[in-house]
């Protein structure tokens, strides 16, 4: 039997694992679960509006990639919760299958996370003064070399490490906290390299 809480982290570059995910309604069922901690097939359906036969066969897709499980029994019920509290799938830069099996599932995330972001920016809530103060969306363009990239993308990641465990563990949230999304993207320019050779750029007269 699986013990009660999932702690480690899923890390995959793993084409096979990377395509099990690349459904919308896979995504959807994963980030319930995580908001959920356990539910049955049939809360699952409830929730997405979908059958629960349709629910009952990608959560066994879930499951066999690894990304959920069955949790305790409660009585006759069989939910399912997450394997793991934290998943980071990296494509293999050497196998083109693994980056071209990663596309899907990143398209699927950045959808839903800028779909909630909408959500957000538009609930009357949201002009809340403690929400305003603490809501940034910013983007920026910036010259770094692929080793500086590499670099930042750790040090970005590592900023919500001071915060691990506070989701599963209520004692470890200071008085005051609610829960928050960071949803971050990074990523060298595609056609950059024109930019830097100055090709198409306008000057002044």
């Amino acid at each position: 039997m699986t013990g009660p809480t999932p702690t480690t982290e899923l890390r995959t570059s793993d084409p096979a694992v990377l395509r099990a995910l690349a459904h919308p309604l896979r995504v959807e069922i994963l980030d319930l679960l995580d908001d959920l901690r356990e539910a049955t097939a049939s809360q699952v359906a409830e929730r997405t509006g979908q059958t629960v036969a349709n629910c009952s066969f990608h959560l066994r897709s879930l499951a066999k990639a690894g990304y959920v499980e069955r949790a305790e029994p409660r009585g006759r019920e069989k939910p399912w919760r997450a394997a793991r509290r934290s998943r980071r799938l990296e494509p293999d830069p050497a196998d083109t299958t693994s980056v071209d099996d990663v596309v899907p599932v990143a398209t699927l995330v950045i959808q839903r996370e800028a779909a909630r972001a909408v959500d957000h920016f538009a609930d009357p809530r949201a002009t809340d003064p403690a929400r305003v103060r603490t809501t940034v969306l910013t983007t920026q363009r910036l010259w770094a070399t692929p080793d500086e990239l590499e670099d930042l993308a750790a040090r970005l990641a590592a900023l919500t490490d001071a915060f691990a465990g506070r989701d599963e563990d209520p004692s470890l949230r200071p008085q005051g906290a609610v829960p928050a999304r960071f949803f971050g993207v990074l990523h060298p320019e595609i056609g950059g390299e024109a930019a830097a050779s100055g090709a198409g750029a306008t000057t002044p007269s």
